[in-house]
């Protein structure tokens, strides 16, 4: 038999074994053991848009540690993030997407939600050959709707174009159901967000029989003097607002400077916040915009935030006032989103697993957020039945409209659908131009 003395060598090499193929494991397969889903969030605080961000992704953020406290985790695995200031500039986009992708081997961020349609259309190539998932909720690309030509790009609840279909048929409801005749402004932010809805409300003008005059406003939209002159001369029946950041206010103001009536103003979901009306003051009342949220704490998801995660002083806003406001709610809806599509791809891949952007875009294009579901989540109201597919990476296609009492939002409407059967087909023609472009051959992955 060996002494001990004389086995000591051996033992050291053994060790030195076992950590040399410890190092050689995959980095991924390491942190995949440390129970973590890392979810990428490249966002702005800061310049012209910089209050918008906070909200959004301080709801964003407040739900994931939300889930973190209430649940620990989806399935005992911990939510992880990190923010990366993009200050919605393309490059500085990019850079965020290149760095924060790199941070986990596995997850590669989970999804990249840029709020941004410049970033988001900057990023489509890419995800698909990195296998990340693109989410661009309620803005992006909207031919990406058609996921057999895009599928890892997700424009989910709805689209640009969907919505503004919506609009004018909420517009049409209120002139007998026809706007024949009627002269519509469609002002909007001059750059990929504002002209991404204009095919569809050319549509709906030669279906409906109305005039559209179009009315771009340079970034980042502080100066409407000129804009303002011509909504005057035209005198339109309604002005259609496509605004983002420090434009929608001075819009208000600017009406009122005019003599235009607010509510005869109807703006998109991104100028239809307090960030928007609370500045504008006088000039914001009977102003009206699409939402796919409602503001306030009445859904149960957003108290339980303010009372687990604030309680625990973990909120991530430093002005509380504004949890609950329509961009903080709609940061929720779409963490909301974001974590059933962990847990809907945990429940098909493995529960307590990370998950992978590929498994993520199977969850994403299989998703079924109905009405049962979202009340299970107290997130009735926070936003619309959602249900994906390979040729549906919308899933909803509704909005409520709201309007601005003076003090806070009154909801106007129920849901109401865009035109399906005229927008879709200029989306699915769209995404078999693209694909012919790029040399794609459409197809649904399994």
């Amino acid at each position: 038999m060996k002494s001990m003395k004389s086995m000591q060598p051996i033992k050291q090499a053994l060790l030195a074994a076992a950590a040399a193929a410890a190092l050689m494991l995959p980095l991924g397969q390491a942190l995949a053991q440390a129970n973590e889903q890392f979810i990428a969030m490249p966002s702005y605080r800061v310049g012209p848009y910089g209050a918008n961000g906070q909200a959004y992704y301080g709801g964003m953020i407040d739900y994931m540690n939300y889930v973190n406290i209430k649940e620990g985790g989806v399935n005992g695995v911990k939510l992880t993030w990190e923010e990366c200031e993009t200050e919605y500039n393309n490059a500085k986009g990019v850079e965020c997407y290149e760095r924060l992708k790199a941070k986990d081997p596995v997850a590669h961020g989970t999804v990249f939600n840029v709020m941004a349609t410049g970033i988001t259309y900057a990023l489509i190539e890419k995800s698909v050959q990195d296998k990340v998932p693109l989410l661009f909720p309620g803005y992006g690309r909207t031919d990406a709707v058609d996921g057999s030509v895009f599928p890892y790009a997700f424009p989910l609840v709805t689209t640009y174009q969907m919505q503004i279909s919506a609009i004018v048929k909420y517009l049409a409801s209120k002139n007998n159901g026809l706007l024949a005749g009627k002269k519509i402004a469609y002002m909007y932010h001059d750059s990929a967000y504002g002209k991404e809805p204009i095919v569809a409300l050319e549509a709906e003008a030669a279906l409906g029989k109305f005039k559209v005059v179009q009315i771009p406003v340079a970034h980042p939209g502080n100066e409407q003097g000129a804009q303002w002159l011509r909504i005057r001369q035209e005198n339109p029946d309604y002005v259609i607002f496509w605004g983002w950041g420090v434009m929608n206010q001075t819009a208000m103001k600017a009406a009122q400077k005019v003599g235009y009536p607010r509510d005869r103003m109807i703006g998109s979901w991104w100028a239809g916040s307090e960030e928007d009306t609370v500045p504008a003051g006088e000039a914001a009342k009977g102003y009206m915009s699409a939402t796919w949220n409602v503001a306030g704490d009445t859904p149960p998801a957003i108290a339980g935030i303010k009372s687990v995660v604030y309680g625990a002083n973990k909120g991530n806003m430093q002005d509380k006032s504004k949890v609950g406001s329509v961009l903080y709610n709609r940061g929720v809806s779409i963490a909301i989103v974001t974590v059933e599509a962990i847990r809907n791809a945990q429940a098909k891949f493995g529960k307590g697993k990370t998950i992978t952007g590929e498994q993520m875009r199977w969850s994403l294009e299989n998703l079924n957020l109905n009405n049962a579901r979202l009340q299970q989540l107290g997130a009735t109201g926070l936003l619309p039945e959602i249900k994906t597919s390979c040729q549906n990476h919308e899933g909803s296609g509704k909005i409520k409209i709201q309007q601005w009492d003076g003090s806070k939002w009154v909801l106007v409407s129920d849901w109401i659908e865009g035109n399906k059967s005229l927008i879709h087909p200029l989306f699915q023609a769209s995404a078999a131009k693209y694909a012919k472009e790029k040399g794609i051959t459409p197809g649904c992955m399994k």
